[in-house]
């Protein structure tokens, strides 16, 4: 599990934290995606879920066109044209 989605769960109350985590696990695997789409809300969650995990990957980021090296680089570049630290 990634560290965003690590901080997310652990931001959670209890509950949510042991339903969010199940869903996690289920959604994770092929018959678990077959059931999940019984109940596309659920399915919808569980995939947002999965993609958040993802997303904190540097090398999925940098496919998907998000690029958090070049983002610091052009706000240090716009802060030193502006004259800020």
């Amino acid at each position: 599990m990634s560290g965003v989605l690590e901080q997310f769960l652990a931001g959670s109350p209890p509950p949510q934290r042991a339903g969010l985590k199940l869903l996690l696990a289920i959604g994770s695997r092929p018959r678990g995606i077959a059931f999940l789409t019984r109940v596309p809300a659920i399915a919808q969650v569980a995939g947002s879920l999965l993609s958040m995990a993802r997303y904190d990957d540097p090398e999925v980021s940098k496919s998907l066109g998000f690029d958090a090296e070049e983002v610091v680089a052009r706000g240090t570049r716009l802060r030193r044209a502006e004259g800020r630290p």
